[in-house]
């Protein structure tokens, strides 16, 4: 697994929880290390070890853990630069879901060996879509749920999501919009600010 990954467990047990709650983790886990390398690959078995102690820890299924996970990337101020690359997808939030099919072609661009899971996205009509996500890893339909939750909510849009597992590792969310302009949303602009000195 790739280091980036295990850091963003880490970084969201560690925002979250605090620092005591990551050494409860570490112990549970029984990690040799008190801190992941984000450029470094791990045993995919080390990231399932740290997910089920983290799940412990907190006392919470792991797929609600998961999803916290993929709120945390979206919501959390230490990490406003993937806010921006995941709003770089489009300026409403139907147009964001038409992005994700070049999420894992523009997270390569960023870090060329990060492999995310191959997303396809079907419209079913203007307001119902599914998200089908493969992968070789059990559970990232639940990051995603997270994701888009938090992305809706920056949008200003009302989502429905359902989760479901299919065959041969695919996990499918359905998305069903019900309104595109529910809340104001959160301040965002394409181009960066210049500052006056």
């Amino acid at each position: 697994m790739h280091g980036l990954v295990n850091r963003a467990i880490e970084g969201f047990v560690r925002d979250s929880y605090g620092a005591g709650c990551w050494q409860a983790v570490t112990a549970r886990a029984g990690l040799e290390v008190s801190s992941f390398e984000a450029m470094l690959s791990y045993d995919d078995r080390l990231t399932d070890d740290v997910l089920g102690a983290v799940s412990a820890e907190l006392g919470r299924p792991r797929e609600e853990v998961l999803e916290d996970i993929g709120t945390y990337l979206v919501s959390h101020p230490n990490l406003e630069a993937l806010r921006r690359l995941l709003r770089f997808g489009g300026v409403g939030f139907v147009d964001f879901l038409h992005s994700l099919d070049d999420l894992p072609d523009r997270a390569r661009l960023a870090v060329e060996d990060l492999h995310l899971p191959r997303m396809e996205l079907v419209d079913h009509d203007s307001s119902t879509f599914t998200l089908t996500c493969r992968s070789g890893h059990r559970g990232f339909g639940h990051v995603m749920m997270g994701v888009l939750r938090a992305l809706a909510d920056d949008y200003g849009a009302l989502v429905l999501l359902d989760h479901a597992e299919v065959a041969d590792g695919a996990e499918v969310i359905t998305i069903i919009l019900v309104e595109t302009a529910y809340s104001e949303g959160r301040a965002f602009e394409l181009g960066a600010r210049a500052v006056q000195g």
